[in-house]
C-alpha cells in the first residue's frame, strides 16, 4: 500500500510511518523542510504546486497537520496559526484529491476530544455535538477543511485524538517532569478529565481504521478508561516511587499561562464508542498499564 502522511515529522506520524514500513507498505512525507530523505516530498502546506500529482500513486492519504496547542502565550497571532495550520493544509490535500486522475481509497483525517468542550456534563461519544468554546471550534474547521473529499467518493475517517502518551516525545515527559521533581500532585480539583492514549493503541487504531473498509465518519482515540488529573498525576507518583503532595490551585496555574491553563484544568470525560463497536482491542486500556510500560 502506497501511503502519503502529511505532518509526517511529528511524533504521531513518525510511529505511523515505522509501524507501516515495517510492514513493507510505501510510505511518502509531506514536508515543510527540506527533504532529508527519499521519501519525503517538501511542500509549503498551503498549495499543491510541486507535489500534488504524487496524490495519483496513493492508495491512503493521512492528514496529521497541525500546530502543537502546547506553544506558549496563546496571544490571537498564536491562536490563529493553531487555525491556520490545521485548516489551509487540509484544503491543499483535498485540492489535490479533487484533481487527481486516481484518487485514494481513504482519507484519513486527524481532530481533537476536545471538539465536546472542556466543562460539559457526562460523557461524550462521536454523536455528541461541538462545543461553543475556542478549542472546539477549531476541530469543526479542522474537520470540514477535508469534508469535500466524501463527495468524491472517496472514504473519510476522521480520528478526535486524545493526548498521546509515550516514552520518547509528545506530552507526556512534560506532564511527568512535576512528579520526577517530587513536586507530584493533582491540579486544580484534579476531578477533571485526563482524555489520553497510549502511542501504541493510536497507531494501532489509526492502522485499523485505515483498513477496515466499514469504518466511516468520525472516531474517538481514548483509551476506554476514564482518568482524572487526580488519577493520571498518581499513578506516575506511585510507578516512580515519588511524593504526591502538592496540589497546584487553578489561579496559580491561570497566572502564567492564561487561557492556556484550561488544558491542565479543565477537562470533560469521552469515550471511544464507535472505535469499540468495531471491534478494536486496546492493548493498555488503563493508565496504570501505560505509565508502567512507559517507565519500564
Amino acid at each position: 500500500m502506497n501511503v502519503l502522511i502529511a505532518g509526517g515529522s511529528g511524533f504521531i506520524g513518525t510511529a505511523l510511518t515505522n509501524s507501516l514500513e515495517q510492514d513493507n507498505h510505501n510510505v511518502f512525507i509531506l514536508t515543510r523542510r527540506k527533504p532529508s530523505k527519499p521519501n519525503h516530498i517538501q511542500w509549503d502546506g498551503r498549495t499543491i504546486a510541486g507535489w500534488g500529482s504524487i496524490v495519483n500513486e496513493m492508495d491512503a492519504v493521512v492528514n496529521l497537520t497541525g500546530y502543537g496547542l502546547e506553544h506558549w502565550p496563546w496571544t490571537q497571532r498564536q491562536k490563529q496559526k493553531f487555525v491556520d495550520s490545521r485548516v489551509i493544509p487540509g484544503m491543499a490535500l483535498a485540492s489535490a484529491i479533487k484533481i487527481s486522475s486516481r484518487r485514494p481509497s481513504v482519507f484519513l483525517q486527524t481532530s481533537g476530544i476536545n471538539r465536546y468542550g472542556l466543562r460539559r456534563s457526562g460523557v461524550a461519544d462521536e454523536s455528541t455535538p461541538p462545543a461553543d468554546d475556542f478549542l472546539a471550534q477549531i476541530t469543526v474547521g479542522w474537520e470540514d477543511a477535508t469534508k469535500s473529499v466524501e463527495e468524491l467518493g472517496v472514504r473519510r475517517v476522521i480520528t478526535r485524538n486524545a493526548v498521546v502518551l509515550g516514552r520518547r516525545g509528545g506530552m507526556f515527559p512534560l506532564m511527568a517532569l512535576p512528579v520526577k521533581l517530587f513536586f507530584g500532585g493533582k491540579f486544580g480539583s484534579g476531578k477533571q478529565a485526563v482524555p489520553w492514549i497510549y502511542i501504541d493503541d493510536q497507531i494501532n487504531a489509526i492502522r485499523f481504521l485505515l483498513k477496515n473498509e466499514n469504518a466511516i465518519g468520525p472516531f474517538n482515540l481514548i483509551a476506554p478508561t476514564p482518568t482524572s488529573n487526580a488519577d493520571f498525576m498518581q499513578t506516575i507518583a506511585q510507578t516512580l516511587k515519588r511524593p504526591y503532595w502538592f496540589h497546584l490551585p487553578a489561579f496559580l496555574i491561570r497566572i502564567p499561562l492564561g487561557e492556556m491553563s484550561v488544558l491542565l484544568t479543565e477537562g470533560s470525560y469521552s469515550e471511544p464508542k464507535r472505535l469499540l463497536e468495531l471491534g478494536f482491542k486496546f492493548k493498555f486500556p488503563t493508565i496504570e498499564e501505560a505509565v508502567k510500560d512507559i517507565f519500564k
